[in-house]
């Protein structure tokens, strides 16, 4: 770990003093690695600050205060001495919520000479209007969609058709299972009635990219209709399995 720089606090006073509107600093010693943490999960920055405060221990670190409960955050440029970096800090609050923030640019943070002066100039024309937008647009979120866009559960449907995967990898529903509304759209999109086994069934021959194709055109379509599609295995059993079709050559040939 870096040892820490012992002019921070200083620093960040000299900051907040020439900055526009009124500031204040507030200095922060970390006796423990972990004591940095309730601070930096507010930090608003995906770039090298989040990466400075994620990789290395912090001894200490500085919050300013600013109009309009604007917060930026300061601490070390570990490896560089002649350097601090600052970044926003998300806006807190009840009425702001991890939705808010969806969609909208991190203002980011930015590396800055130790000279409060020069990075006074540096920090109003870079960090500050960005801020200021973001800062905005999470408020106005917040107004416009207190709670989160949770998604709407489906409709209940009367009818119902179960695609069941078999264990010999048959794929396909019986036929009295299915509403007789949705055996014609089965049939369009590839599935075979076959009598013997009463059930209709996806040939295998499609491939799997084949069969997951249509099964999803089949939702659709019957999800129009206002039918539902279930899918799913079928039970485990012990019985022996059905032998498979044979070619429609062999029965012609058989006595």
């Amino acid at each position: 770990m870096p040892p820490s720089r012992t002019d921070l606090s200083a620093f960040a006073a000299g900051l907040a003093a020439r900055l526009p509107g009124a500031w204040t600093s507030e200095y922060h010693r970390h006796a423990a690695y972990e004591d940095q943490f309730p601070t930096v999960e507010r930090l608003w920055d995906a770039g090298h600050v989040d990466y400075i405060v994620t990789q290395y221990v912090l001894g200490h670190d500085a919050v300013l205060h600013g109009p309009g409960e604007q917060h930026l955050y300061i601490a070390d440029r570990p490896l560089y001495r002649h350097q601090f970096v600052v970044a926003p800090l998300e806006p807190d609050g009840n009425d702001v919520k991890p939705h808010h923030f969806v969609g909208v640019a991190e203002p980011n943070g930015i590396a800055v000479p130790s000279d409060p002066v020069r990075a006074a100039a540096q920090v109003a024309r870079r960090v500050l209007p960005r801020y200021e937008r973001a800062r905005h647009t999470v408020r106005r979120n917040a107004e416009e969609q207190p709670e989160p866009p949770h998604r709407l559960a489906p409709p209940q449907v009367s009818k119902v058709v179960t695609l069941t995967w078999y264990d010999d990898g048959a794929l396909g529903a019986p036929y009295e299972s299915v509403p007789a509304d949705a055996r014609m759209t089965l049939y369009i999109h590839g599935f075979q009635y076959h009598p013997h086994q009463a059930a209709f069934l996806l040939p295998a021959a499609y491939g799997e990219g084949g069969r997951a194709l249509r099964i999803q055109a089949v939702a659709r379509q019957l999800a129009a209709q206002g039918i539902g599609v279930n899918l799913r295995h079928a039970a485990p059993t012990t019985r022996p399995g059905l032998p498979p079709t044979p070619p429609k050559t062999a029965r012609a040939h058989h006595r």
